[in-house]
């Protein structure tokens, strides 16, 4: 593991940007001119590769975000090559784990979740269906706001919890917070690292380093990937958000593959520490195991889910309810239609512009796949910014 190097001009131990030190008053991330400094960095290291392209991926919505809003890929030269891997996590529930949230609503359950949840597709239905319907289907923006819920209400709620790291570890607080008896956990929470570790074992992908979520390696620490580098031989960049954050963590990424060392990096110092957060970690693992499941149109991932323990099984929707999904996938043909390549996008072995759908008859008002429901979807984003501006 290294911290970056404070003569290094991609960026020094707390996290400064070329031309951004420690002298000035704050930090600059969106510097046209500083972008650009980087930029040509990278073109340097980039004409040195052996055998390009090096293929980068990183796995976080929040990561294509930026990209696409700021065009970065534009900035990058022919020898680098930078895909969004499986980092949405709504865009990775599984249908039958939406059938279930969905066919709680319709017994009557309040069901609360986030924004991004109600046009997920089930096999035939989605949450916002049956909201459209009658039923009691809430968008939350915390957990804290589903106890809030729970205890203004008489009956069942539910929290459709989903979400990486960074949402199951406050949904593991509200658990060992005495929440109303009324209240309950649907868990489709996922924990990112064994993903990460089965994309890179997918011939398709050829993977040559990850760009790793920041946001993430707050709760975890950026040790946790010190496994990944060692098994598959990969370097990790953990990186913040910023245009010079994702810019200075490719460069760092393109240098270490260009000299063929693999450690993890953390470029993102200013948030992220080694060990991550402590209590966060003891509270997300005092509730939830990992357990095998599937990811939507990927594959089943060992130690990916993350399910409520036995000690905690009087909070589990599993357990409380008899969730009856039979109705809902005995209806018809998914709404996932079978040309959709929702899963071959987040495998990163296709784009969203090599589907036949994208932007025509699957859109952000009327999704046919996952990846064109949420914020964090690379279609959804893709279609509000493009992929691969010329600019």
């Amino acid at each position: 593991m290294s911290e970056p190097d404070p003569s290094d001009p991609i960026g020094g131990p707390t996290g400064e940007i070329p031309g951004g030190g420690a002298g000035e008053n704050e930090l600059e991330f969106r510097d046209p001119e500083k972008a650009e400094a980087i930029a040509n960095r990278l073109e340097e290291i980039a004409a040195d590769l052996d055998d390009p392209p090096a293929t980068i991926m990183h796995v976080c919505g929040s990561h294509e975000q930026s990209i696409a809003k700021f065009g970065l890929r534009s900035m990058l030269p022919d020898e680098v090559q930078l895909i969004m891997g499986p980092g949405c996590p709504v865009c990775i529930t599984d249908m039958p784990e939406v059938d279930e949230a969905v066919a709680l609503a319709e017994q009557g359950v309040t069901v609360a979740t986030y924004g991004d949840m109600l046009k997920v597709p089930g096999t035939t239905k989605s949450l916002d269906d049956a909201r459209a319907e009658g039923a009691d289907v809430r968008v939350v923006y915390s957990a804290a706001d589903v106890v809030d819920i729970a205890r203004e209400e008489d009956g069942g709620v539910v929290f459709f919890a989903t979400g990486f790291e960074t949402t199951a570890a406050p949904t593991a607080a509200v658990v060992l917070d005495d929440p109303p008896p009324n209240l309950s956990i649907l868990s489709a929470h996922k924990y990112v690292p064994p993903a990460m570790e089965i994309v890179a074992e997918m011939p398709d992908t050829d993977i040559q380093g990850y760009l790793a979520a920041g946001n993430a390696a707050i709760i975890t620490g950026h040790g946790v990937f010190e496994g990944i580098v060692d098994e598959h031989d990969l370097p990790v960049v953990v990186g913040g958000f910023e245009p010079l954050d994702i810019l200075a963590g490719i460069t760092k990424l393109v240098e270490l593959i260009r000299d063929d060392e693999a450690e993890v990096v953390n470029a993102y110092p200013r948030c992220v520490t080694e060990e991550g957060n402590e209590r966060a970690q003891e509270q997300l693992w005092e509730v939830f195991e990992a357990v095998g499941g599937q990811w939507r149109g990927i594959a089943e991932i060992p130690n990916a889910n993350l399910v409520l323990r036995e000690a905690y099984a009087e909070y589990d929707a599993t357990e409380r309810f008899d969730i009856d999904t039979s109705g809902l996938r005995d209806e018809g043909a998914s709404r996932l239609a079978d040309d959709c390549i929702c899963g071959d996008i987040m495998s990163g072995t296709a784009e969203p512009t090599d589907c036949d759908m994208f932007g025509e008859q699957c859109t952000p008002e009327d999704p046919v796949g996952a990846c064109m429901v949420s914020s964090e979807g690379t279609c959804k984003i893709w279609h509000e910014y493009g992929g691969r501006p010329d600019i």
